[in-house]
């Protein structure tokens, strides 16, 4: 039975844990320190920590906070926001984290990425890429949070990033994010069976078939946060994550 990664995605926005819709709409839900410690008792592959704040406001990793993070995490931790040098990366890895997550500046500055798998490893080089459908329903790659689009399709940037050196590809589809309205099967089948790379598929999972419907449409791993976050139908805040007795009967036995 093929055993794949389901990966939590934490949002900080001004040192708290929050959750969005769209990119919109945040709701704070909670120290992210707790949810860490939480995740730990769970068996977790990895985590990724998305700082939301960072590029916005144009400023480095907020590395006392990532300190934290890392020291209380007993899982491999991915980290993305506001990086932007090299030096940067170094002082990350060297606070504990174990993969770097670019997104402004993969765009910005592809060399970024090949100084970096060169220094860790293509395999701790991720790239996140956020997607949404413009005006004339064509996919378009946008940064700065979903606030700017730089004019190019998913396959194209994705496989330029693959050209850099990038590990990994982070896949979100904005549209999606925090709806519940499952993954966007037909656009990871597109980016997945195009890429050498594995890609992580993330934004509208609602459920346990959403998982084994993305792995099935060619991505690696998938990666949710309101369903580990939120318990519905109210969207109370309580910190989840599925057994691996529920993931084997779900999704690794549906696994083609």
């Amino acid at each position: 039975m093929r055993r794949v990664r389901v990966i939590p995605v934490l949002l900080l926005r001004k040192g708290g844990l929050v959750k969005s819709i769209r990119f919109k709409n945040f709701k704070y839900v909670g120290d992210p320190i707790n949810a860490v410690r939480i995740f730990n008792e769970k068996e977790i592959d990895e985590i990724v920590v998305l700082d939301i704040d960072a590029g916005r406001e144009r400023r480095g990793p907020n590395f006392l906070q990532v300190g934290e993070l890392a020291g209380e995490a007993f899982i491999p931790m991915a980290y993305g926001g506001g990086i932007s040098t090299i030096d940067e990366i170094k002082k990350l890895f060297y606070l504990g984290i174990e993969k770097v997550v670019l997104n402004h500046q993969a765009f910005a500055n592809p060399s970024l990425i090949t100084e970096a798998a060169k220094l860790v490893g293509s395999q701790s080089v991720v790239v996140s890429i956020d997607v949404k459908k413009n005006f004339l329903g064509k996919y378009k790659i946008y940064i700065k949070n979903g606030t700017e689009s730089i004019g190019m399709e998913p396959m194209a940037f994705a496989l330029k990033m693959q050209e850099a050196g990038a590990g990994e590809i982070l896949l979100n589809n904005i549209d999606r994010d925090g709806t519940y309205e499952g993954y966007d099967l037909e656009l990871i089948k597109t980016l997945s069976h195009g890429l050498k790379i594995p890609l992580i598929a993330c934004g509208g999972a609602s459920g346990l078939d959403d998982f084994a419907n993305a792995i099935n449409s060619g991505a690696s791993a998938v990666a949710a946060g309101s369903i580990f976050v939120f318990q519905r139908p109210h969207n109370a805040v309580l910190i989840s994550y599925p057994s691996q007795k529920e993931l084997k009967e779900n999704v690794y036995s549906r696994l083609e």
